[in-house]
This record gives C-alpha cells, structure tokens and sequence, in this order.
C-alpha cells in the first residue's frame, strides 16, 4: 500500500499544508512494528487556524446551504466511499492492524453513516408549541456551530461515521483530531470531502497527538461543542478544559460489557457471538464483551465450548484477515501482556489460548486470545478494561445474583442477555445498567441507526441513529405575542 503524500499534512480550510512547526510524527504498521511514513504532527498554532477556518465557513459558503443541500453533500460523500471501500479498508486494516474484513465493514459502516445522516439532514427540526392563545410558540434546533471531534485509534471510521458527519449533517462546521497512531482514514475522508464538494472550513483535519493537538482543540475558546471517544481518565481532562469554556460534551469512554448467559439460552445461537464480542479488532473495542458470566448448570459445557474456540483462534498480519490481529502498538502490547502475568499469577485458571500465526513477523504487536475461567467477580481482569483479546467467565446461580454482578463494575456501555425467558429479558433490560442491551444478540450488526452512549464511567451524550443529532445542536424558543386587532 503506497502512503499517500498528503499523509504528512494537515488539511485546514480545504488546503493542505505542513504543520505550523514542520513537525511529524512516525507512521508504524502493527503487524510488523515497522515504519511505514510520517503523519503531521498538529500543534497549538494548527488548532487556532482549524478553529478560524471552521469559523469562516459557519459565516460563508458552508453556512449559506440549505439543510436539502448538505444532506445531498453527505450523500454524494456516501457513494464516494462506497467505491472506494476495498482501498479504504486495505488502509484501514494497514494503520490499525485490524484484519481485513472488519476494516472493510468499517468502510461500509462510513458509507451508510453518510448516507443514513444525508437522508437526516432536512428532517431534523423543531416544534409548535401550544400556549397561551395570543402566542405563537415554536422551537429552533440549531447548531452549536464549531465542534471539535478527539477520536481514538481503534475505529477512526466508524467514528467519524457517527460523530463527525452528524454533526455536519445539522450544519456544524468540524475540527478533526484523529489518534496519532491511527489517522490515514480520516485523511482520506478529508480528501473525499473535498472532491465532493463539501465547502472549504467545513471539516478541518489536524492528525498530532493528544498533548499538542488533541487538549488544545478541547479547551479552544471558539470551540462550542466537544466530542470525545477514548479513556475514562483522558474524557475527565476533555470534560474539565471544555467545561472552562462552558460548552457541551459528548463522552464515549470505557467499558467492562458483560454478557449473560442462562441455562435456557440457545448456545449454538450464542457461542459465535460470545467469542467475537471478546476479541474483535483484538479485543480493541469499547464496548466488547469481555466479562462471561454463565448460570451454574450450563457453566461447565459452555467452559468447554468456549475454549475449543478460543483455541481455534488464529492471530496475525492485518492483510492475512485471520481472525484476530496485532495490537496498535507496542506499549498497548506491553499494558495487556502485564493484565494476562498478573491474573496467571494471582491463580486464575486459563481455558485456553489462541495460537499465533508461523508468518506473523516478530516485530508485530501480537498478543494471543486467552480465556479465563472461574474467576471472581472482583478480580482486576473482571472490573478493568484491558483493551486486549483477553475474556473473563464467571458463574452464578440466580437472576439477582447475575444481575448484581452485571453491574458490579463501574462502567455502563453495552451489555448482553442470552435466554429465552421473555419475562427475563424485558426484566434485566430495565435493571441493567448500560447504555445499550441486545437480547440474544450482541451489536445488532452495528446498528448505524441505533443510539449509542454509556452511562456511570462510560460517559454521557449519545451518539448515532437519529438522537445524535439532538446532541449536535441547542434549541432556541421563539414566542410571538400577536398585535391586537384594530377593526
């Protein structure tokens, strides 16, 4: 895969340059640890021009448009992507380390998110409100006006998919501030944008790290809405440097997801889910469903079932489109290696493990799928996010004590239930403490059109599906008196 030249820029009011400072930062394939080319690396200076730039679009080109005409940008931007999906999910798989096939479900995830928020961009409005009978009341959904997008390495697709178009679906011009270790996609997007025709200032892009680009952008005094997805701890510093500025923020941050499995569930139904949900994009994933826990008298056959997948796990190159692939980087590899020693040490029984790939180059970022078992429900590997391909199973006996364990933990994204019983799935639904519950299912197949957000240390604001459009804009309450009839 040829890196693109602009891959060293950054792409402010629809030119692209250099950083202010000439900075660049190195570009690293996570299958063979190797350097690949060099990404700008944003500073202060980058971000106040973004800043200005978005705002100059707000008062121009960009903000002249009607809703009907920039639906009809995001959807033209749509079908762009749908004929570049193989190009973009070879990029993707390349930066990330994900294997191929779920980066070509990221690109076709962009492609729909444009689609579904084009199709959006006119049918969001606001209402008449019935009062006094001298008064004409109505309400104004109107955009915040600059946002600024902080994204992670994990999914930078997806994410714009559900974060930036919304918001320029309802007519916000975007500052971009994509991972540093993870930002080729989100340069092409900047790319498409332009050749569709989107207007200069619009989308801003400016790749650097989280210190110099990423902390500026979120306290920046002309930013008027922030969104962040990432660490728990790193969305506290976010919320607190946009707070100063009194602007509002949308927080998708950890998750410790759990899935429940009752002695009536369908099995076959379930185990493809149970796996994947734990190791996709190498267990990479906010909302993976890490914590297993399982009632008592299914617990020892589905132990069972569980490890001959896991055993069956290949992990390698990106471009292999194994089943599992490289962590994004060394020091990733480093902190989910130390999880893994330190729950073998306290005594936790390993199931079993994937196998790692013969061709997998040395330098690659590779850690095998592991599942372990019969763990207590307080363990570190049961209550922290290890953002690695690492699956805890815990049992239980009752409904309540499931339930008790299901939101034991201090995060709230996603969780899943696994039974037949109607009552017990409508029950635990409403008790669950998450963001997001499926019912024998876990992700609804990614669900474009579904909201999505966390609760307690998850974060707030959701995004995707229609609701993410109530996050990118304010309301404004208009009340006419009416004049007094003269005849």
């Amino acid at each position: 895969m040829n890196i693109p030249a602009y891959a060293s820029k950054v792409f402010i009011g629809g030119e692209w340059r250099a950083a202010t400072d000439g900075g660049v930062l190195p570009l690293e394939d996570p299958s063979s640890g190797a350097a690949i080319g060099e990404i700008a690396a944003a500073t202060v200076a980058d971000v106040d021009a973004a800043v200005t730039a978005a705002r100059a679009s707000l008062q121009g080109s960009w903000g002249e448009l009607t809703a009907a005409e920039r639906g009809r940008l995001l959807a033209r931007m749509g079908q762009m992507v749908a004929g570049e999906v193989e190009s973009l999910a070879e990029m993707e798989a390349r930066d990330v380390g994900k294997p191929l096939k779920q980066a070509r479900a990221d690109a076709l995830a962009l492609a729909r998110y444009l689609e579904y928020y084009g199709g959006c961009a006119d049918k969001f409005h606001g209402e008449t409100i019935p009062y006094l009978n001298d008064y004409t009341v109505y309400t104004l959904r109107e955009p915040h006006g600059v946002t600024g997008h902080i994204i992670p390495w994990n999914y930078p697709m997806q994410i714009i998919g559900r974060s930036v178009v919304a918001a320029l679906a309802t007519g916000n011009a975007a500052v971009l501030k994509p991972a540093a270790e993870a930002c080729l996609t989100a340069l092409e997007f900047a790319r498409i944008a332009a050749e569709a025709g989107l207007p200069p200032g619009a989308l801003n892009v400016i790749p650097g790290t989280g210190i110099d680009a990423g902390a500026p952008l979120a306290a920046h005094p002309g930013v008027n809405h922030v969104s962040f997805t990432g660490s728990t701890n790193v969305g506290v510093a976010v919320q607190s440097a946009a707070a100063r500025n009194t602007v509002p923020v949308t927080l998708e941050l950890g998750g410790k997801s759990p899935q429940l499995v009752f002695d009536d569930a369908d099995l076959d139904a379930a185990l493809p889910f149970l796996v994947n949900a734990g190791v996709q994009n190498a267990g990479q994933t906010c909302s993976a469903g890490s914590r297993i826990l399982v009632q008592r008298g299914i617990y020892d056959s589905l132990v069972s079932r569980l490890s001959e997948r896991f055993a069956a796990l290949r992990v390698g190159p990106a471009i292999d489109d194994l089943d599992v692939g490289p962590l994004i980087s060394a020091k990733q590899k480093s902190l989910v290696s130390s999880f893994i020693d330190r729950g073998r040490e306290s005594g936790l029984k390993v199931a079993a493990e994937g196998a790692l790939a013969e061709n997998a180059p040395s330098g690659g970022h590779y850690v095998r799928p592991i599942l372990f078992v019969d763990v207590d429900p307080d363990h570190e590997l049961a209550q922290q996010e290890i953002f690695g391909p690492v699956v805890v199973v815990i049992p239980f006996d009752t409904e309540a004590q499931a339930l008790h364990i299901a939101n034991g933990a201090q995060y709230g994204l996603v969780a899943g239930i696994w039974t037949r019983d109607g009552a017990r799935q409508m029950r635990l639904a409403q008790q669950l403490r998450a963001g997001q519950v499926f019912i024998n299912n876990y992700g609804a197949g990614g669900g474009v059109e579904l909201p999505f957000g966390g609760v307690g240390r998850s974060g707030h604001g959701r995004e995707k599906g229609f609701e993410a459009l109530y996050g990118f804009t304010t309301v404004k309450t208009v009340a006419a008196l009416h004049a007094k009839g003269t005849d």
